[in-house]
């Protein structure tokens, strides 16, 4: 059970704190496009003198970019958010196996590659949003989203969206391919529009009234609790949310997370700054920088996610749901989900 509490802060991993003396460069590649995260960044080359360097762009480009520098490649990280990225990371042969005491016990074995070559270091809930002013009985669970009672209602992103692929290869995981396809078919029949836009669109769209169900990620809404989010802040009464499937796998949690080049110059390094990421400190300020829940148990969470209050997370093995991937991409084809 994930619980609302308040943030606190922590210091550095006993790894990296002991690291203060280490030299060097870390060199990461990073699709993670938050500004917020400068400040991870800047505390770990304060805390062990290791200068970092980034290159950062969409997840699939980079993936490309170090597989055409090979053994030439800089890179020392990879930082992606979701399963089905750092999927194709492993795929492509650009992440490797690395050994880190600290990450096996401060990260959650179902949040780590079963190869050790990828790992979670931060989350977000996919959850059910609704106009409480239109839906008397909003589904409670991601297969309520096919019920015939919301056609016509339901906004929800692509399925070449990220987090859907995930999403749908989850519910293959618990439900199977059979009624994963059920599912898709009668969530296409229920969309209110053709998919569009991203997440924070689908709540606009609850609030222009086009639709009354929506489907997003938990800190897109967090966020406009934090700060101003135009066309949801100044509107957020009007919208309810659930965190779907309480009473049977939990909600579905979409993961940021990171692993080591294949070809690493500066792997020790590399190995360290994972490490940093599993820090109390580190875990706290993904919580309270970009209101996402940290990977790690124990640390507490910023005031934006602890309003949105408690819940049964899935807690399901990414790996596993990683092989169903394709099979996911499939059904999101084979029913003509846009």
């Amino acid at each position: 059970m994930l619980k609302a509490t308040t943030v606190m802060a922590g210091a550095l991993s006993a790894a990296v704190a002991t690291a203060a003396a280490a030299q060097g460069e870390l060199n990461i590649y990073s699709s993670r496009h938050y500004d917020t995260d400068e400040q991870l960044y800047s505390n770990f080359e304060e805390a062990t003198g290791i200068t970092i360097n980034r290159i950062e762009g969409n997840a699939d480009e980079l993936i490309a970019r170090m597989n055409a520098e090979g053994e030439n490649s800089p890179a020392d990280i990879l930082i992606t958010v979701d399963t089905s990225r750092l999927t194709r990371a492993k795929e492509a042969g650009v992440l490797q196996s690395i050994d880190s005491d600290v990450l096996e016990a401060r990260v959650p074995a179902y949040l780590q590659d079963q190869d050790n070559q990828w790992f979670g270091f931060s989350q977000r809930a996919r959850i059910i949003f609704y106009d409480k002013n239109e839906v008397a009985n909003p589904p409670q669970t991601y297969l309520d989203l096919a019920d015939p009672a919301y056609k016509g209602k339901v906004c929800i992103r692509s399925s070449k969206n990220t987090y859907n692929q995930t999403l749908l290869a989850s519910i293959v995981t618990h439900h199977g391919a059979e009624k994963a396809r059920g599912w898709a078919e009668g969530v296409v029949a229920n969309m209110a529009r053709d998919p569009q836009g991203g997440d924070t669109d689908q709540m606009r769209g609850i609030i222009s009234g086009e639709c009354d169900i929506a489907v997003a990620n938990s800190y897109y809404f967090a966020r406009s609790i934090r700060k101003d989010v135009k066309g949801i802040s100044e509107n957020r009464d009007q919208i309810g949310w659930l965190f779907p499937s309480q009473n049977a796998e939990g909600a579905h949690m979409n993961l940021s997370g990171g692993g080591v080049a294949v070809h690493a110059p500066n792997k020790e390094n590399a190995i360290k700054f994972l490490e940093y990421l599993s820090s109390d400190s580190a875990q706290a300020y993904f919580s309270a920088g970009n209101d996402e829940y940290p990977a790690v148990s124990g640390v507490g969470l910023a005031p934006s996610i602890a309003a949105l209050g408690h819940f049964k997370p899935d807690d399901v093995n990414l790996s596993e749901v990683a092989k169903n991937l394709p099979e996911a991409q499939k059904i999101f084809n084979d029913v003509g989900w846009k």
